[in-house]
């Protein structure tokens, strides 16, 4: 029964800290809370994924975890697991969580994956010891796991055997179709314990521990989700599934236009895609007025506010139509299109105010992918952050919309009113200065360069695992855009390769930090 987690304990814990609709902290055993706790998780009434039970694990009064945790003796790890098997026999229809048993800061802890169930909705009794039982629904509400009465009762029938199209299995592809690669890559650059072992596994035994693989032991099947992030061109199942970045120098209603097309794992998709857009069409602004010590800096579109619109996209789109997403790009406005569009139960109004908030989602385990991989919040946390990036930028407010029958969504990130000067401008009243390619990745990396430095050193200064993503996303626009450079440009490839800052780096850090001091002054 005990096996490990596909995720880090610690990031689980450390950077998830509160204890929400996914995490419940118990300080000890107590069956009937947790039976309870882990028949809501596989009802998963909002389609976010199931949860997690941490047993061992104390919180303070505001639901954050207290370090180092109470943890559990070694006397009792058995005795959990015995009684957990026998108790988890009552759910009705069957459901088993998956067990591990963690360390944390030399203390044990129970730790249980409940991930939504496939064929929901199941039910536990209110005690699992009275000699009389009670079978009753559970779902989770906020903090808290509460019978499902009334409506909800009612709602948590109507999903009986509806599981959302990312945790269904796919009938016409096999186990062999998911790239154990991809999914060993995914495990280290999320931390998880499962990495040390998986290499040993054979791939249906990983896609299980993994939950991307299920069906009986005689005729296993790959899971949607797990052929859209570990495939490498998902597209061959699920037609459609590309970004499509269209870059139009004339505005929309031009003759021009070219197109660059993404395809591949999920992942890798979004993050080659966002950062295309990064390098080739976002640039900063310095504008320093002669009777002001700091600049103005701004830039024409932010970045964090694209990177929530598409993952908002790649994470929400319907992977059951034949839709690519689409990002245009002009002069006047970033736009990102997908299909479908929000739930009926979003008033356009509220998303216009950022007060969007879906009863259920649509893809329940591609949400906790993109999460462990950093790409997403989740919880409706979106569209608030982009108006805020938005204003923080001094940009126009952005644009969303749909029509009556949802059948697409549309986000309109409006340019920067004056960041359409694309080279120097010097006049006696003011000096202004487009700074291109300077993105925040590059900016980080600068920042970091001590003297000559090899790419591993430089790598583990910003604290990043995956080699790929450093390269693509840091390295290649930094020596692109001119700032950084290679001691051996024509052995690229050598060992004894070192990066080092050009005289234009050197000044534009020097430009940054008077800029940070004054506005520290200031």
């Amino acid at each position: 029964m005990t096996t490990k987690l596909p995720i880090n304990l610690n990031d689980l814990l450390r950077q998830r800290t509160v204890e929400g609709e996914r995490i419940e902290y118990k300080t000890g055993w107590n069956p009937d809370p947790i039976l309870r706790t882990i028949c809501a998780f596989a009802n998963d009434f909002a389609n976010l994924g199931g949860g997690y039970v941490v047993i061992g694990q104390d919180c303070d009064a505001n639901g954050q975890p207290v370090f180092p945790p109470v943890g559990l003796a070694d006397n009792q790890l058995d005795k959990i697991q015995q009684e957990l098997l026998a108790h988890c026999q009552l759910v009705q229809p069957p459901y088993f969580p998956v067990l591990s048993v963690e360390s944390i800061e030399g203390r044990k802890l129970i730790v249980l994956w409940a991930p939504g169930g496939q064929t929901r909705p199941y039910k536990v009794p209110a005690s699992v010891t009275a000699k009389h039982k009670t079978w009753h629904y559970y779902i989770r509400r906020y903090t808290s796991t509460v019978e499902a009465k009334g409506d909800d009762e009612q709602e948590l029938l109507r999903l009986a055997a509806k599981v959302p199209f990312d945790d269904r299995f796919c009938q016409s592809a096999n186990v062999a179709d998911l790239a154990q690669p991809l999914m060993l890559g995914f495990l280290r650059e999320v931390g998880s314990a499962l990495a040390d072992d998986a290499q040993a596994l054979p791939g249906e035994a990983l896609g299980r521990q993994m939950n991307v693989v299920g069906g009986t032991s005689e005729s296993p099947m790959p899971k949607n989700v797990g052929l859209l992030f570990f495939n490498e061109a998902p597209e061959r199942f699920f037609p459609g599934t590309q970004i499509d970045v269209l870059w139009f120098p004339e505005g929309a209603g031009g003759d021009r236009f070219e197109e660059k097309v993404f395809t591949g794992p999920l992942g890798r998709m979004t993050r080659e895609a966002l950062g295309y857009i990064q390098r080739n069409y976002l640039h900063e602004t310095v504008i320093k007025p002669p009777q002001r010590a700091e600049a103005e800096r701004f830039w024409n579109f932010p970045y964090a506010a694209i990177e929530e619109a598409v993952v908002n996209a790649v994470y929400h789109r319907s992977y059951e139509e034949r839709e690519p997403i689409e990002v245009r790009i002009s002069p006047d406005e970033l736009v990102v299109l997908s299909f479908p569009g929000p739930d009926r139960s979003i008033k356009l109004a509220d998303l216009q105010a950022g007060r969007a908030v879906s009863r259920r989602y649509r893809n329940r385990r591609i949400g906790e992918f993109l999460k462990e991989l950093d790409l997403t919040e989740g919880r409706a946390t979106g569209i608030p952050k982009i108006l805020k990036v938005m204003a923080a930028n001094g940009s126009p407010s952005p644009m969303f919309e749909t029509d009556d029958e949802r059948t697409s969504f549309v986000i309109r990130l409006p340019v920067h009113e004056r960041a359409r000067v694309t080279s120097v401008v010097a006049t006696p009243e003011v000096t202004m200065q487009v700074t291109m390619q300077v993105t925040m990745e590059v900016a980080t990396l600068l920042a970091a360069v001590d003297g000559e430095m090899p790419r591993q050193t430089l790598q583990a200064a910003l604290g990043l695992k995956n080699v790929d993503h450093f390269r693509k996303a840091y390295l290649a626009p930094a020596i692109a855009s001119g700032c950084l450079e290679m001691t051996l440009p024509d052995q690229p490839t050598s060992r004894l390769q070192r990066y080092r800052l050009t005289d234009p780096g050197r000044q534009w850090l020097q430009q940054r930090q008077a800029d940070d001091d004054q506005a520290t002054v200031q």
